[in-house]
């Protein structure tokens, strides 16, 4: 793929937007690990040609009972690439000059109406993004790379403010039924990507894991204190008084333990700031 006619130079970006009133969008041309090159797209080009460019996607997850519920937006009919479909919570184009994180913030902002900050997002990876299609009758080429992050927090759908121009609606679903409706053949009401969908996964069995690791240390904690607490009491005749003792010691013991056991799972905990 050759990308040698992309926009070059800052001096030129700004005189190309000036030129275009703003109304073109520019991109980061950017290597195969997401990093810029130091050569920048206008975002027609950039999907004529199949240049590389980056993508912040925003997966917003629930509990609901047993399960893990991921919300997802329609997209609007007037979408330069599958109208209509279901797509990730929240995504767009990373701008030139920006990072995938105040990229992810803004695009919350802009589509759901949803202030955050920083420790709210929580960065899970990247995957690439690439292939040909005609929507609206044009070819359309997409080669990107996708900065995926995860939000968690709680927030209702009466909560979320949508824009209109980009989206028809969102709506909660089992994050296990959209993968199996991703799968082949896909149900065509979808269009979120696998390698985002494969990531969010990762992401939510990492924290089952780790959550179950923080428990099972801490009971064993209170069982090993409320086991020598007896013994002392049994001492010096307190045994209630030294099993509630035992039972707390361990109880901070285990919660230690846990805080120990967190450090060590391995997980990516880079914030995809481009740093």
């Amino acid at each position: 793929m050759d990308q040698g006619d992309g926009v070059s130079g800052p001096f030129t970006v700004e005189l190309l937007m000036e030129e275009n009133k703003m109304a073109e969008e520019i991109f980061d041309i950017v290597d195969e690990n997401g990093q810029p090159t130091g050569e920048r797209v206008t975002r027609s080009q950039a999907h004529a040609d199949g240049v590389r460019h980056r993508t912040a996607h925003i997966w917003m997850l629930r509990e609901n009972g047993d399960k893990t519920e991921v919300l997802l937006q329609k997209r609007a009919l007037n979408k330069d690439s599958f109208p209509g479909r279901y797509d990730t919570s929240s995504a767009g184009h990373i701008q030139a000059g920006d990072e995938p994180l105040e990229s992810a913030i803004r695009e919350l902002s802009e589509e759901l109406g949803l202030q955050v900050v920083p420790e709210d997002l929580h960065f899970a990876g990247t995957f690439p993004i690439q292939y040909e299609k005609e929507f609206h009758g044009k070819p359309f080429k997409d080669n990107e790379i996708a900065f995926v992050y995860v939000y968690d927090e709680e927030v209702g759908i009466d909560n979320i403010t949508i824009q209109e121009e980009e989206l028809d609606g969102v709506e909660w679903f089992e994050l296990e039924e959209v993968y199996r409706a991703c799968q082949p053949p896909r149900d065509e009401k979808f269009c979120v990507p696998m390698g985002g969908l494969e990531i969010v996964r990762r992401y939510v069995k990492e924290r089952e894991r780790r959550f179950d690791s923080v428990f099972s240390s801490m009971c064993i904690g209170v069982l090993i204190g409320i086991t020598i607490g007896a013994a002392f009491g049994v001492i010096n005749y307190r045994i209630g008084t030294w099993m509630t003792v035992g039972m707390m010691l361990g109880l901070i013991g285990g919660f230690v333990a846990s805080r120990t056991i967190r450090r060590e799972v391995p997980a990516n905990t880079e914030r995809g700031d481009g740093e």
